[in-house]
């Protein structure tokens, strides 16, 4: 199950979620150029949150990482997936928050969602990265300000491949049921790498909480 877009129109173009998609994407392409000159690792080393560094040798450095991990992503598809998602449920949480209030939303979305992930993995040496805490926070402000938009998803069994409208409150309550499914998987494991499920949780609990609060009253745009 893979949304594409939504049935929500805007009053206003989303011009920060627009900002930090572009951003994304330039920091995507500096990522290309480290690659190319051998330095990609220890960039991400870097930049990422390494959890034992947080509850170990915690430094300005490291605290900055929390917001810089956020434009990170570990490839083509993690990133595409991530900009679609932003897209899709970003500019609908912008308009109704705000483009100041929406900012702080994403960033302090990101923050918390990074720090569950070391709360839970506190001793881990693998960097996390990625802006999908952040965005997570995203699904959770719009799970509850949107529940019966209109999801277009793609559904694919098998061979069967078919696109089919959606209440936005069962395409992300699936999607948060899995990140807690395979959240309680790993749980307990030792992190080597892959997808920090517990970041996509306390990003999700985060925006549901937050979500609703920085949401402005409804206006006239004239």
């Amino acid at each position: 199950m893979f949304p594409i877009r939504d049935n929500l129109p805007t009053r206003r173009f989303a011009w920060v979620t627009a900002a930090l998609i572009a951003l994304n994407v330039l920091a995507f392409l500096a990522e290309l150029l480290w690659m190319a000159e051998g330095t990609l690792d220890q960039a991400i080393y870097i930049m990422g949150v390494v959890p034992y560094e947080v509850t170990h040798t915690f430094s300005l450095q490291v605290a900055a990482s929390f917001l810089t991990s956020m434009f990170l992503h570990g490839g083509f598809m993690h990133i595409a997936g991530n900009m679609l998602y932003l897209w899709i449920f970003g500019n609908n949480v912008e308009d109704a928050m705000g483009r100041l209030r929406f900012l702080f939303f994403y960033l302090f979305s990101g923050i918390v969602a990074t720090g569950a992930q070391v709360f839970v993995q506190p001793n881990a040496q693998v960097p996390t990265i990625g802006a999908s805490g952040a965005i997570a926070g995203v699904l959770g402000a719009y799970i509850l300000m949107f529940p019966r938009a209109r999801i277009d998803t793609v559904l694919l069994l098998w061979r069967f491949i078919r696109i089919v409208q959606l209440p936005a409150i069962v395409v992300l309550g699936l999607w948060f049921v899995l990140q807690l499914f395979n959240g309680l998987l790993s749980f307990g494991l030792a992190a080597t790498g892959g997808i920090a499920w517990f970041a996509h949780i306390g990003g999700f609990v985060v925006g549901m909480a937050l979500g609703p609060l920085l949401r402005q009253r409804q206006r006239m745009w004239l």
